[in-house]
């Protein structure tokens, strides 16, 4: 696999939204999803604010995440703190999975965050997840308490150092 991970391009935020928007669709289980499926889509929306990575092989748009290295993607978030990265909706086109797309992506984040000065990395998903946190737990990542919304919906808080040398990958 030639697999190239690196920061969109204005003319692909379409795609890289469409295919990402297609890897949360499975989980998807009502209207507060629905709007949730709409913002993903929007890589145009926050890709002045994070850092929006895909990865690409032979010109196709495979997956792709937001990093948080600066600022929040979205003004109801506390502030990011100083010393922390942020990888949100990581997604990954459900026919490419399980050919170490997402790894990659999540490797070239930790480079990015490196690089930054980033001390460590955050990242939140559902239970409903389980593949994905499968994945994060064999990168090392651990689980901190959770978030739960008014509405009872609940997100799984994961952080892992970043490791110096993940600059240099």
């Amino acid at each position: 696999m030639t697999l190239e991970v690196r920061p969109a391009r204005p003319e692909e935020y379409e795609e890289a939204g469409r295919v990402t928007a297609r890897a949360y669709r499975e989980f998807a289980d009502g209207e507060s999803w629905d709007r949730y499926l709409d913002r993903i889509a929007d890589v145009g929306a926050r890709a002045h604010v994070g850092v929006v990575l895909i990865a690409v092989e032979d010109g196709r748009i495979l997956g792709s995440a937001t990093l948080e290295l600066d600022s929040r993607i979205e003004d109801d978030d506390d502030a990011l703190p100083p010393d922390q990265a942020e990888i949100r909706m990581l997604g990954v086109d459900p026919g490419q999975r399980g050919r170490g797309v997402a790894r990659a992506i999540m490797d070239a984040c930790f480079a990015w965050a490196a690089k930054a000065g980033k001390a460590r990395m955050l990242l939140h998903t559902t239970q409903r997840m389980v593949a994905a946190q499968a994945m994060y737990e064999a990168l090392g990542f651990e689980r901190l308490p959770d978030r739960v919304f008014p509405d009872g919906f609940v997100l799984l808080t994961y952080e892992r150092p970043i490791p110096p040398q993940a600059a240099r990958t």
